[in-house]
């Protein structure tokens, strides 16, 4: 199931994309699929389950199925509790950063400031002259996690959804840590959709790039991931209970602006589409 978030005529709607047409859950009934995404993550199996027998028993309605041509995509979650990021997890793009492979995952966090949607902009803030582009996975949680084992970690996972980890790199740097570098105002574009994990299926062999205005910059593989989905669960669920929501943004490979010669930095009119297999295509353009 690919369930987004959306708009239209102003009124906002949670919805199921079918090749390109969105049904609205919410137009179907609003009271059961009001329109918050995690709200129906914490509904788990019985509103999915709910949402595919409303869906079933549909009729190509105007008022409840709408083309996807005809609608404002909007971030699938908006207030996630925590936007936890992973660094570094790509080898090649260890190398390319002139940094360690780590023996255990480097975490950061972005806060929801930072959030927009398909089809937004990436605003440069004033104070850097040296925004980078990331491709990246991202885990959505669909169950409360605490002190998970490896094994036990894809039962908490609800699906998964494309990020754009923007990241301003003199800031990063110049502060010893990554906050401020990191989680600027529009830096953490998600979307278009979350695809639930039965249908992504195993999420460590999907293609994945970023195209900056017509060029390929990253190309690879989530096969190249050095932690993967459940050991990242499993180490975050020792120290913090993940939440339905959550979002986890797994790393990316190897191709970044600055890992570049010469560097390649983000500029005004710019464009730049991330795709994921069995997930889709996530494009922004940059302001500023």
């Amino acid at each position: 199931m690919k369930v987004v978030t959306f708009s239209i005529q102003e009124d906002k709607h949670i919805g199921v994309v079918q090749g390109e047409k969105i049904i609205s859950l919410t137009a179907l009934n609003a009271e059961k699929f009001p329109p918050c995404m995690k709200t129906f993550i914490e509904g788990s199996d019985n509103l999915r389950n709910e949402a595919e027998e409303l869906i079933e028993q549909q009729q190509d309605d105007e008022k409840t199925v709408f083309p996807l041509s005809d609608v404002n995509i909007l971030p699938p979650i908006t207030q996630p509790e925590k936007i936890i990021c992973v660094g570094l997890n790509y080898i090649d793009h260890c190398k390319e950063t002139g940094m360690e492979p780590p023996a255990s995952p480097v975490i950061f966090s972005k806060y929801a400031n930072a959030i927009i949607g398909h089809n937004d902009a990436v605003e440069i803030p004033v104070n850097s002259n040296e925004v980078d582009f990331e491709a990246e996975l991202v885990v959505v949680i669909g169950k409360e996690a605490k002190r998970v084992s490896e094994e036990e970690a894809n039962d908490h996972v609800f699906g998964y959804t494309i990020m754009n980890d923007v990241s301003a790199r003199d800031l990063q740097f110049a502060d010893g840590q990554w906050s401020r570098g990191k989680t600027a105002d529009t830096f953490a574009p998600i979307g278009p959709v979350i695809v639930t994990h039965d249908e992504v299926g195993d999420p460590h062999q999907l293609a994945i790039s970023l195209e900056l205005n017509g060029e390929i910059m990253q190309d690879s593989n989530t096969s190249n991931l050095i932690f993967t989905v459940p050991q990242i669960i499993s180490f975050l669920s020792q120290s913090m209970t993940l939440k339905p929501g959550d979002l986890i943004a797994t790393g990316t490979p190897p191709g970044v602006g600055m890992g570049r010669n010469p560097k390649v930095w983000l500029k005004n009119g710019d464009k730049m589409n991330i795709k994921i297999e069995k997930i889709g295509t996530l494009t922004n353009h940059v302001h500023g």
